[in-house]
C-alpha cells in the first residue's frame, strides 16, 4: 500500500459512515447504504483530486460487510482491519466521537501502509457458512436453556406431562431441534457444492475428536485453510500458543497462552481434545506423558489442542486422511 498518495479512514456505524481524508484533512458523513457509498467515492475523488487512494475501516461485522462488498464489486482497494489493532496503535485517547475514530483509522492506515495488505471479500458460500454456524450456535444455546428450565419444572410439578408450561417448552424444544437439523442440512449442501471444502471436511473428520461442528468451524475460521500460513499461526489466533514472558534477569515466567484469541474456537478445540484423549490411543498416551512430566491438566490439554491443530493442517496439506501409526507398527 506504500505507493498510494492518500488514505480515507472510515468509521462505520449501523446507519452512517464517517469518512476522513488523511492529507486533505476533510471529513463528511454518508448513509450506510449503496447510495451513500456512491456519494463517498465521488466526494473522495473531488476533494483529493487523485485516484491513488485506498480506504481503511474496522471490521464491525454486518455493518462493515455491506461497504466491503460494494468496494469489492467496484474493484476499489480497501483494508478491513481489526478494531483492537487500531485502538492499541492510537495511544492515549480521552475523547470518543465518530470523527475522532475516523481520524485515528486514517492515521493508522497511513503510518502502517507499508505493512498493510489489501483485503478481499470472502466467497458467498463462505459467508453463508459463517452465518449458519453462528445461527446454529445461538439456537443450540437457546435450546439448552429451555431444556434446563423444563428439567427444573419437572422436579417441582407433580404431573409435568399435563402442565401447560411443560408442554409449551417441549414444543419449543422440538421446534428448535428441527431448525438446527435444517441448518445442518444446508451446511452439508454448501460443503458438497464446493469441492475443496468437501474434501477438507472429509480429511478433518478423519481425525479422532473432530466432528461436524469443529470441522466446519476450522474450515470457516481458516478461510478453508488459506488464511494462515502454518498451524502455529492459527494456534496463536485461537489463543492456544504459549509465549515467553521475561524482562532482564529478575522477571522470567513460564510460557503462557495470551488472553487474546478466538474464545469460541478455543472452547471447541478444548472439547475436541477431551474427546480425542478418550478415543485416540496416541493422544491418550501423549496426554498421560505430559501429566507424568508434572504438568497440570489444563496445560496438558492445551498440548493436545495444539496437536490437533497441527494434525488438521497436516492432513489438509498432504491431502490424505489421518492414519493411526500404532496400527501399522510391526
Amino acid at each position: 500500500m506504500k505507493n498510494y498518495e492518500e488514505v480515507v479512514g472510515i468509521d462505520v456505524s449501523k446507519k452512517t459512515i464517517e469518512a476522513y481524508c488523511y492529507h486533505a484533512q476533510v471529513h463528511k458523513v454518508f448513509v450506510n447504504d449503496v447510495v451513500g457509498y456512491k456519494s463517498l467515492i465521488k466526494w473522495v475523488l473531488k476533494v483529493t483530486k487523485t485516484s491513488s487512494v485506498f480506504y481503511c475501516f474496522e471490521n464491525t461485522g454486518y455493518y462493515s460487510l455491506k461497504l466491503a462488498l460494494y468496494l469489492h464489486s467496484q474493484t476499489i482497494v480497501y483494508v478491513e482491519e481489526s478494531p483492537l489493532k487500531i485502538k492499541r496503535s492510537s495511544g492515549i485517547v480521552k475523547e470518543k466521537t465518530d470523527l475522532i475514530d475516523a481520524v485515528l483509522i486514517a492515521r493508522y492506515a497511513w503510518l502502517y501502509r507499508e505493512e498493510l495488505e489489501p483485503s478481499a471479500v470472502k466467497s458467498m458460500s463462505h459467508l453463508e457458512l459463517g452465518r449458519l454456524l453462528a445461527l446454529r450456535d445461538q439456537l443450540v444455546r437457546n435450546n439448552a436453556g429451555l431444556k434446563g428450565t423444563l428439567k427444573e419444572l419437572k422436579v417441582l410439578l407433580s404431573s409435568p406431562s399435563t402442565d401447560a408450561g411443560c408442554l409449551s417448552l417441549k414444543r419449543s424444544i422440538d421446534y428448535l431441534e428441527k431448525q438446527v437439523k435444517g441448518i445442518e442440512s444446508r451446511i452439508n449442501e454448501i460443503l458438497l457444492q464446493d469441492a475443496s471444502m468437501s474434501k477438507n471436511y472429509e480429511l478433518l473428520t478423519s481425525l479422532k475428536g473432530v466432528g461436524f461442528v469443529v470441522a466446519c468451524q476450522l474450515i470457516y475460521h481458516t478461510g478453508n485453510f488459506t488464511r494462515f500460513a502454518s498451524w502455529r499461526a492459527f494456534s496463536s489466533y485461537c489463543g492456544t500458543a504459549p509465549f515467553d514472558y521475561q524482562s532482564g534477569t529478575s522477571i522470567h515466567r513460564r510460557k503462557q497462552c495470551h488472553y487474546l484469541g478466538d474464545r469460541k474456537m478455543k472452547s471447541l478445540l478444548s472439547m475436541a481434545s477431551v474427546s480425542a484423549i478418550q478415543h485416540d490411543s496416541e493422544l491418550r498416551l501423549y496426554y498421560k506423558r505430559k501429566l507424568a512430566e508434572g504438568k497440570d491438566k489444563m496445560l496438558a490439554i492445551n498440548n493436545v489442542r495444539n496437536k490437533l491443530i497441527a494434525r488438521a493442517f497436516a492432513v489438509v496439506k498432504r491431502g490424505t486422511p489421518y492414519v493411526v501409526l500404532q496400527q501399522h507398527v510391526a
